[in-house]
């Protein structure tokens, strides 16, 4: 897909003095279109891409539809049922990354279905723990890009990123990012003309998103410091109730 990063852009790329290149990045595009079809919220995602791929970034962009994902919030749905379930891969992907960036479009003011999906089997996996024993997902950043026809970005980032919070993600400062045109039938994001590609509004929070996203990363490459967020240290403690009073 086409996408060409602007003046500031390029600038801002050459003058980086902050060594990226042992961070990983996968973007899970949650259209629901399925390749080779053209994906406007991948459109806009692409730019994030090109601009973590020029600071020497590995990416992979991921179309979550493209797959047999099985419902459900366990890690792998063969084992409940399910004949088919090609979601441990991806989340193999997820694991191995530093960055996650979810995009979705905007459906009825809401994510995608796919997004949905999506988080559900996140979630499966969030009672991993990691070598310190904390939830694995620790010291792991994460951002969301929207686009639509419709009103919703901010209500759809509010929910993608607060899910990833709560399962163990960092949020840095302006962490989404998107496109929508006019209310109802109209251009999308990749569409010429009226389309999103030269809005300077959308290409700036879409820069700041993930310069910020980069530079989260690199500061939690290390991981968080492991005390008082240890699971497994907390479930050592032996309690007579299970659901003690505390006083």
């Amino acid at each position: 897909m086409k996408m060409q990063l602007n003046t500031i852009q390029k600038k801002w790329n050459e003058e980086n003095e902050t060594d990226f290149s042992n961070l990983l990045a996968v973007f899970l595009n949650c259209t629901l279109k399925k390749s080779p079809d053209i994906s406007n919220t991948e459109g806009l995602m692409t730019m994030s891409q090109r601009i973590m791929e020029a600071n020497r970034i590995n990416t992979k962009m991921i179309r979550v539809v493209d797959h047999q994902i099985a419902y459900g919030v366990q890690p792998d749905m063969t084992e409940h049922g399910w004949d088919v379930d090609e979601w441990p891969d991806i989340q193999k992907q997820v694991m191995e990354a530093d960055i996650l960036v979810i995009g979705s479009p905007i459906w009825l003011g809401e994510k995608s279905s796919v997004a949905t999906l999506a988080i559900e089997r996140l979630y499966a996996n969030s009672g991993i723990l990691n070598e310190k024993g904390q939830y694995a997902y620790y010291g792991k950043v994460g951002g969301c890009i929207i686009t639509g026809n419709e009103d919703g970005i901010k209500h759809c980032s509010m929910n993608l990123l607060y899910s990833l919070q709560h399962l163990g993600y960092s949020i840095p400062p302006q962490a989404d990012a998107g496109w929508i045109g006019e209310a109802g039938p109209g251009p999308s994001y990749l569409d010429e003309p009226g389309g999103g590609l030269k809005n300077d509004f959308t290409t700036r929070n879409t820069t700041f998103m993930t310069w910020n996203l980069m530079h989260l990363a690199k500061m939690l490459k290390q991981g968080y410091p492991a005390h008082g967020n240890q699971r497994s240290q907390w479930d050592q403690i032996r309690h007579d109730n299970p659901n003690p009073e505390y006083r």
